[in-house]
């Protein structure tokens, strides 16, 4: 099982953490609301877990331009 963090404007692969025993509680699951689980986390068949975030790049080009959160994807 692997958990995998990509980035949800471009895709890049940010962390990928295999393991075979992994608690949501110490991955900060536990603390996002059902919604953001639902928005977020992507749960397959074989057991491998996506989680969308943000990647450093894309924070800076939401930092210097706020008005690209008003968008489903700035990048082009």
């Amino acid at each position: 099982m692997s958990i995998q963090y990509v980035c949800r404007h471009c895709g890049m692969e940010m962390a990928k953490i295999n393991e075979s025993v992994l608690d949501s509680w110490r991955l900060g699951f536990d603390i996002l609301s059902t919604e953001e689980r639902e928005e977020m986390v992507n749960y397959e068949d074989n057991g491998n877990i996506f989680v969308k975030a943000i990647c450093e790049d894309c924070q800076e080009a939401l930092d210097r331009n706020p008005s690209y959160h008003e968008l489903d994807s700035f990048i082009q």
